[in-house]
């Protein structure tokens, strides 16, 4: 593993607290997944911190600037692996309800090896293991 890969590993198991591991969230840490929004538009966004994609889910963003610099656009179908879970704190803007923010590290598509954040209504339970390390 190249060392600045290595160092942005570091640090993001470093930001993610034991705690966060927690039962609560399916699929569970180490799981493979697939990445797909809705059918309307299946493309995921691939936020780079947790605290963005939840002020994002909350409605709380300056600009589509912004999204784009702190984001990645995973095609529907990206496989990952999930590395952390922190169970309902997203608050639905819209509608009622809270979804999980889930750390994944990307393991196909054109941005493989890429850690980042989405919400768990994007995340689809692999039914067999794909990807790779």
């Amino acid at each position: 593993m190249s060392a600045p890969r290595l160092g942005a590993l570091a640090l993001f198991i470093l930001a993610v607290p034991a705690f966060v591991y927690a039962a609560a969230c399916i699929p569970t840490v180490g799981a493979p997944v697939m990445l797909k929004s809705d059918p309307a538009d299946p493309d995921v966004i691939v936020w780079d911190s947790r605290e963005r994609l939840v002020a994002y889910v909350e409605g709380h963003w300056n600009s589509s600037q912004e999204v784009m610099t702190h984001t990645v656009l995973a095609e529907p179908g990206t496989h990952a692996q999930v590395v952390a879970c922190y169970p309902g704190i997203a608050r639905l803007k819209y509608g009622n309800g809270q979804r999980n923010a889930v750390g994944v590290r990307l393991t196909s598509g054109a941005f493989r090896g890429h850690y980042g954040w989405v919400i768990s209504s994007d995340v689809h339970i692999a039914r067999t293991a794909f990807g790779g390390s």
